[in-house]
């Protein structure tokens, strides 16, 4: 017998996921930052900027059960894949926007951010698939963790890259960037990207190593992948469970943080701290790096917690919890006068909202097989309703205060739902089993 060999595809696998995600979270993050330097012309108050900001949000929410249904009946890699070469190009028009008609430009900008949402829509559910599949459970938190802790080191690693593209060559720059950057990795996915099974180059010794532990090594199976999901049914059934529901709205309370960073944190630090946008671009890095320790520790203690003998439900609440706790004090920059202790108790903010973001990671935990892609679609969907509530209710109230400390105090409030979805809401965290559902 040939001497198995051992290898560890899994940790490109989950490489690939944490780059794609960054790009993703860029592609949102980008307009908030080239708002401030967009033509007059589009009269961009802070309302009618939380209904442009809003426009990704509603479609990417929207897209959430299609995109499920597809990643279920087609497998990750093509779904996935397709997705980021579509919101590449529409980045791409997006920069093009700038040479349309001044009245125009809001309008053209609008569509093609709502084109974005839907491109976009399979990455979530996609990561959770690709997670599901490729990580036993053992490894699923911190695996989860890694591709969940994109959206805190984008502020890091683009939000300077943005500042810097404005100030030399102009907001239309971003976005011709982010299109090329787009193509090169729709690339790297289609040439890296396979089911469990199907990896050219992994050996049956991991293989093995996968199955044993937990992990859905036949999600993308031929079979599977005909499976249709997309069914009121299906939903109908996932809506049925208590635990879910908590979770769901659990996940819309984390992604109010989410969003609030991605979108009107930098508007927060040019409007109410008076930074300028190449300031604003190097302030925003301070709280992503924190969010992005945050996000790994956070994978890390609840992993750490499941292998020395404590429950699942102990081991993905308490990080959740106490993480969202910390989240609150992002209240308290409403009293911090110097820049210096404002970035402190965002910074403080954001690790803890790291630390708890393990929703991903409870959806690997309880999807039923063969409806992973389902369960974590409707789970984005009702998460990323934040996306269209939080840009405009903020929005409103700046417009109405014309001040943010009533927004900083929203954030916290919803970080505190959060605490108490995932106390008596959740109850036990288990993997449910829906019988023929489950088949693989």
């Amino acid at each position: 017998m040939a001497q198995e060999r051992q290898t560890r595809v899994r940790y490109l696998i989950i490489s690939i996921l944490f780059v794609v995600s960054c790009f993703s979270f860029a592609d949102r993050s980008a307009l908030s930052q080239a708002a401030a330097a967009m033509p007059e012309a589009m009269n961009l108050d802070p309302r009618r900027l939380g209904f442009l900001l809003s426009g990704f949000g509603w479609a990417y929410a929207l897209g959430q059960l299609p995109a499920g249904g597809l990643l279920d009946r087609f497998g990750s890699k093509r779904v996935y894949g397709i997705g980021i070469v579509l919101w590449s190009f529409f980045a791409f028009l997006t920069g093009c926007a700038g040479y349309v008609a001044a009245s125009l430009v809001f309008t053209v900008i609008l569509v093609l951010r709502i084109l974005s949402g839907l491109a976009q829509a399979p990455v979530f559910p996609g990561n959770g698939r690709i997670v599901a599949a490729w990580f036993p459970t053992s490894e699923r938190g911190r695996a989860s963790a890694i591709f969940n802790s994109a959206q805190y080191f984008t502020l890091p690693l683009f939000a300077p890259i943005f500042g810097w593209l404005i100030h030399w060559a102009g907001w239309r720059a971003c976005f011709w960037f982010l299109g090329a950057l787009g193509a090169l990795l729709a690339l790297v996915w289609f040439t890296n990207i396979y089911g469990v099974k199907q990896h050219p180059r992994i050996a049956p010794a991991e293989v093995a190593f996968i199955e044993r532990g937990g992990g859905l090594v036949n999600t993308d199976a031929q079979s599977a992948a005909r499976r249709n999901t997309l069914t009121w049914a299906t939903v109908k059934m996932l809506l049925s469970y208590r635990m879910l529901v908590g979770v769901y709205i659990g996940q819309f309370c984390i992604n109010t943080l989410t969003w609030f960073f991605l979108t009107w944190f930098p508007l927060y630090l040019a409007q109410a701290r008076h930074m300028s946008v190449l300031k604003v671009g190097l302030a925003a890095a301070v709280p992503g790096l924190c969010g992005g320790v945050g996000g790994i520790l956070g994978g890390v203690l609840s992993d750490a917690l499941l292998q020395r003998g404590h429950g699942l439900s102990f081991a993905r609440k308490l990080p959740i919890m106490a993480g969202m706790g910390l989240s609150m004090t992002i209240v308290a920059c409403n009293y911090a006068h110097s820049v210096a202790l404002m970035l402190f108790f965002m910074s403080l903010s954001f690790f803890g909202k790291g630390v708890g973001a393990l929703g991903w990671t409870v959806v690997s935990d309880t999807s039923p097989k063969g409806m992973v892609g389902m369960n974590g679609a409707l789970f984005n969907l009702c998460g990323n309703m934040a996306g269209v509530t939080t840009p405009l209710v903020i929005g409103a109230i700046v417009e109405r205060t014309h001040s943010y400390n009533d927004a900083l105090v929203f954030v916290s409030f919803i970080a505190f739902c959060t605490i108490v979805c995932y106390g008596p809401v959740v109850g036990e965290i288990k993997r449910l089993d829906f019988g023929e559902a489950s088949g693989s």
